[in-house]
């Protein structure tokens, strides 16, 4: 399902890749056959902002949104498993999955980071790929209702996911639930996170920090982090998704 493929790559860090692939994008969306119709002009909505606005600007509300706090973190196994170790069996499994179906990692983000996931669901049948979107749909419906509440854009990628997966969650019970949360994100919960951090650290006697959380998830602040995708052979660039339908 190549609108799989696009949402990936909407809810993936901004690049210039990205923007440069603004025409292949918007005719896999207008091409699709799946979305309904609202989903689809939302999803037009992300690709022109993604792809025409300062690209630096794009990047650093990117941060913003998804690499502080735990709440938006965009590793699946951070919403179901936290710092447990069964999170750790389920990046395991999940590996697993991407292998059985052929493909392998090329470089360094985690099994279980949603745009990469996401592109092992475009090469999956449709039925597999709702099968998939229903096992996380929660998690999905929470990060949507996160974000509108949050005003960003990339709710409608969510709201699209959900509508591929066949769920209608119930909005107004979300909505009541997240507004009743505390926010993650603001320099007092941020310096909190560090501390405890921290602390871990040192309990660890040099052990290394877990890579989930807000000062260790992603680290785009501190180093410059390729993206990883599937293997370029099995999964091409942005640019070269095919004009015909998924």
């Amino acid at each position: 399902m190549q609108i799989i493929r696009v949402i990936a790559r909407l809810l993936d860090y901004p690049t210039a890749e990205l923007q440069s692939a603004k025409d292949a994008l918007v005719t896999t969306v207008l091409e699709d056959s799946h979305l309904a119709t609202p989903h689809k002009q939302a999803l037009l909505r992300c690709v022109e902002v993604f792809c025409d606005e300062d690209l630096m600007d794009l990047q650093e509300a990117y941060v913003s949104t998804f690499d502080r706090g735990r709440s938006l973190s965009l590793l699946l196994f951070e919403h179901v498993h936290g710092e447990s170790r069964d999170r750790g069996q389920a990046m395991v499994d999940l590996l697993g999955e991407y292998e059985a179906a052929g493909l392998e990692l090329d470089a360094r983000e985690l099994p279980d980071y949603l745009p990469l996931f996401l592109e092992f669901l475009s090469t999956r049948s449709q039925a597999e790929v709702r099968h998939w979107l229903e096992d996380i749909h929660h998690i999905l419906g929470l990060l949507a209702e996160r974000l509108y509440q949050r005003e960003s854009l990339h709710h409608a990628l969510f709201d699209a996911l959900l509508d591929l997966a066949g769920q209608a969650p119930d909005r107004r019970q979300l909505a009541s639930l997240v507004a009743d949360e505390a926010r993650d994100d603001t320099p007092e919960a941020l310096d909190k996170v560090w501390e405890e951090e921290m602390v871990r650290f040192v309990d660890d006697q040099g052990g290394s920090c877990g890579s989930s959380g807000a000062v260790g998830q992603r680290r785009r602040e501190l180093e410059q982090v390729q993206t990883i995708h599937l293997s370029d052979q099995l999964m091409p660039a942005a640019d070269q998704l095919p004009a015909g339908r998924a």
